[in-house]
């Protein structure tokens, strides 16, 4: 099977490094001075849970350069997602399977709208990992896990295979009984990450003052309100449950959005805090404090974007 990792950041490293050594034919979309390391001195992946090196690595930065692919992982930041999928049209298979693993809740829909919704799966990751320099990913905290399904949660022959080949991989995976409900969970969790951003904090520091974890669990509150609205089938205790998470994470921990405002990089806080307001005047729910953390980051996120 060919596999294609779209982004070999903290989560394509990691997810396409295991796959890779489990024998997998991975190719890795990368750019700049990581994609140079990749191609000299192979991945290295320090893992919490057991560390490894590949070399060699299959690389390019172009990605019609792939070989045709039976499986693509996208894994870039969420704004980027509608640029690949352009330049994905021209390596599909008839049975290609896409599968990306975007923050929020628009990547699938953002790629069915320019290859087909046939050739796309529904999912999400969830890893605290990031490039510690070129061509060395650091996974430092939560189980490595992916989560999938198709949009319509049938339990699909593919969807089989793919676990299989995760398994192999040795990651811990899961296909969804209600796939729009997990990515909801990870997109009202994740939206937090502005709230660290805003604040130049981490999760430990954030979730320890009373009054910064009063607002994590306030905006935690607004999005859960907002799903039932959505009717998205999300249990009670969500939050509860979610802020004990959120309590077992490393205390240093940070997340993409959080690293990449206070870098001074273009965030993906319209897919995050951004979208939960559309949708909030869309259903007629209050979110001020996704407002108030959206409207904070804004003038960052403008001048980042004027000097990409």
């Amino acid at each position: 099977m060919n596999i294609a990792i779209i982004g070999a950041g903290g989560v394509g490293g990691y997810f396409g490094g295991k796959l890779a050594a489990s024998g997998a034919n991975v190719t890795f979309v990368a750019r700049g001075s990581h994609l140079e390391a990749l191609k000299t001195h192979g991945l290295k992946v320090t893992s919490i849970n057991g560390s490894f090196v590949l070399f060699p690595v299959h690389a390019t930065d172009t990605i019609e350069n792939i070989p045709q692919p039976d499986l693509v992982l996208v894994c870039t930041k969420a704004w980027q997602v509608k640029n690949v999928a352009k330049q994905l049209k021209y390596v599909l298979k008839e049975n290609t399977i896409v599968l990306g693993l975007q923050n929020g809740i628009l990547a699938a829909d953002e790629l069915s709208a320019e290859i087909g919704s046939k050739h796309v799966l529904c999912g999400l990751c969830r890893i605290f990992s990031k490039i510690e320099e070129p061509g060395h990913i650091v996974h430092s905290g939560v189980e490595p896990t992916i989560v999938f399904g198709e949009a319509d949660n049938k339990q699909t022959q593919r969807v089989q295979q793919i676990k299989a080949l995760f398994d192999l991989a040795g990651f811990q995976s899961k296909i969804a009984g209600d796939i729009q409900a997990e990515l909801w969970k990870k997109f009202i969790s994740i939206c937090v990450s502005g709230l660290l951003a805003v604040t130049r904090s981490n999760y430990g520091q954030v979730r320890e003052i009373a009054e910064t974890r009063q607002m994590m669990v306030d905006l935690l509150n607004e999005g859960f309100a907002l799903s039932q609205k959505a009717g998205i089938s999300i249990e009670p205790g969500f939050v509860e449950k979610t802020v004990a998470f959120i309590d077992s994470f490393p205390y240093e921990t940070t997340s993409s959005l959080t690293r990449d405002v206070w870098e001074g990089k273009p965030s993906e806080i319209e897919y995050q805090n951004g979208t939960m307001i559309k949708l909030g005047e869309k259903y007629g729910i209050g979110t001020p404090v996704n407002r108030f953390v959206y409207n904070c980051i804004l003038p960052m996120e403008t001048r980042a974007r004027r000097q990409k």
